[in-house]
């Protein structure tokens, strides 16, 4: 028998949101527990992420390079960014990231994995895909801002980036999760048998 998680809900009796930012806000919630006290729980709440972790014909994942202010660190990740586009199906949203951050598109596109960032005290869910077939997009690059006006790009062989993760150098969520998801589909039944880039998400529900 395999083990998967279910979908559940307690009874919330009271709830308010003290602050509400341009992408993300915090709330609190009266939740009531299994002996019938009640226990209050704050948490982010968040519109939901793609990434994408693109594999070169060499092998190589494209991964970029950047500063994240609340760690005080530069770190390696993989191209992500938020589902903040009304009604944008979540292809098109991780095709979107990476030409935005990496000038590139992908023939074929597979979802890697699924996964929610910090359950404890964030509604984020992330869905990482896996790109394959990708080439250079013609024309301009797309106008970065802010912290990625000095975003890096490279190309970094897979072993590496598993190396890394063990290591303890790398530590970005999405690069780490899809890193080790896609290594495992490698030495198991293979990308082919990875969900189609269209498969249902129940944590981020949307139109085909």
């Amino acid at each position: 028998m395999g083990i998967k998680d279910t979908a559940e809900e307690w009874q919330v009796t009271a709830t308010s949101t003290p602050f509400q930012g341009a992408k993300t806000g915090v709330r609190t919630d009266t939740v009531v527990m299994p002996d019938g006290n009640t226990a209050t729980r704050d948490y982010q709440t968040h519109p939901g992420s793609v990434a994408v972790l693109a594999l070169d014909d060499e092998g190589r994942v494209l991964v970029v390079n950047q500063y994240r202010h609340p760690v005080r660190q530069r770190l390696w990740e993989i191209p992500a960014g938020l589902l903040d586009v009304p009604g944008e199906h979540p292809l098109r949203a991780a095709q979107r990231e990476l030409y935005e951050e990496a000038h590139v598109k992908a023939e074929d596109w597979r979802v890697l994995t699924d996964v929610y960032t910090s359950p404890g005290g964030c509604d984020e869910a992330v869905r990482v895909f896996l790109a394959r077939g990708i080439s250079a997009v013609e024309g301009e690059r797309f106008a970065v801002e802010h912290e990625e006006l000095d975003m890096q790009v490279d190309r970094v062989p897979l072993a590496e980036l598993v190396r890394g993760v063990l290591a303890g150098e790398l530590h970005n969520t999405c690069l780490v999760v899809g890193v080790l998801a896609l290594a495992a589909a490698l030495a198991g039944d293979g990308p082919e048998a990875l969900r189609p880039a269209d498969a249902p998400w129940p944590a981020r529900p949307y139109e085909a």
